[in-house]
């Protein structure tokens, strides 16, 4: 026996799953662009395009159900996603902030802020040793297994931001400017060995030129900082991904309060 369903029925069922699909997908964008792992360069626009396209509709079933969730495409709900979005990412992205601020004032101590590489993957130069404390950071996330806890958390969004149905207050953007402070600081916490010690090598150059006048201090001073830096720097690595893998931890705690609290519903 054939059983027909009426077209009604069928526009019933799918216009509510492609209007959470689109959310989802407005939501993810903030991942896909800002969270490290998934914002790589390094992977194809059809491999992002197509885990966008999957995880949405495997996750907009199952969001939609959820208690407060509100399938409607509006204006409203779309920049309340957006925004959602934009939040997780940003926030979770300011580890790549923290490694390249590092780089920089590492590339300093190395007398090194003159060369840059130009990216492959951009359009800018970064400097040598951020590009390489990039790679670092972006290897101690895959090995630690840290994009794992990246979904989860992503997913734990869709309980404390249900779907569809919340704005974001003017209080989290202020939330977010504060948390741009904490980077400075990271980023000196990570490179002060290498800056205390090079430091060292220039007093003691700059000691040793006052006692002999005939030393030539910049061609000792440059050479002795760099080798010297690189020992500290090579030393300190193995500290490095309990750092990282602690900051990103507490970088995803806070997306999640920030979002928590900084949410109302529409």
């Amino acid at each position: 026996m054939i059983v027909s369903v009426p077209p009604l029925s069928f526009r019933a069922d799918w216009v509510p799953f492609l209007a959470a699909m689109v959310l989802v997908m407005v939501r993810l964008s903030g991942l896909m662009v800002f969270v490290p792992i998934f914002s790589s360069e390094a992977i194809p626009v059809r491999t992002k395009a197509i885990f966008v396209l999957i995880s949405s509709f495997l996750l907009a079933p199952v969001v939609a159900a959820l208690p407060l969730s509100r399938a409607e495409l509006g204006i409203r709900s779309i920049m309340g996603e957006l925004g959602i979005g934009l939040v997780f990412g940003i926030q979770l992205s300011l580890l790549n902030e923290i490694v390249l601020f590092t780089g920089q004032v590492l590339g300093f101590q190395f007398s090194f802020s003159l060369v840059n590489l130009l990216d492959p993957y951009s359009p800018v130069q970064t400097p040598l040793l951020s590009q390489m404390l990039s790679l670092f950071a972006t290897l101690t996330l895959l090995a630690s297994g840290l994009y794992r806890e990246i979904l989860a958390a992503f997913l734990r969004t869709f309980v404390d931001a249900p779907l569809g149905a919340v704005t974001l207050s003017g209080q989290s953007g202020l939330t977010m400017m504060s948390a741009l402070s904490g980077v400075f600081f990271a980023g000196l916490q990570l490179a002060a060995p290498v800056v205390a010690a090079t430091i060292l090598v220039e007093i003691t150059v700059a000691m040793l030129g006052k006692l002999s006048p005939q030393l030539p201090v910049m061609m000792v001073a440059i050479p002795a900082k760099t080798l010297v830096g690189y020992v500290v720097l090579i030393g300190s690595l193995a500290l490095w991904p309990r750092f990282i893998s602690r900051h990103f931890s507490a970088l995803l705690d806070s997306v999640q309060s920030l979002i928590r609290h900084a949410v109302s519903m529409a």
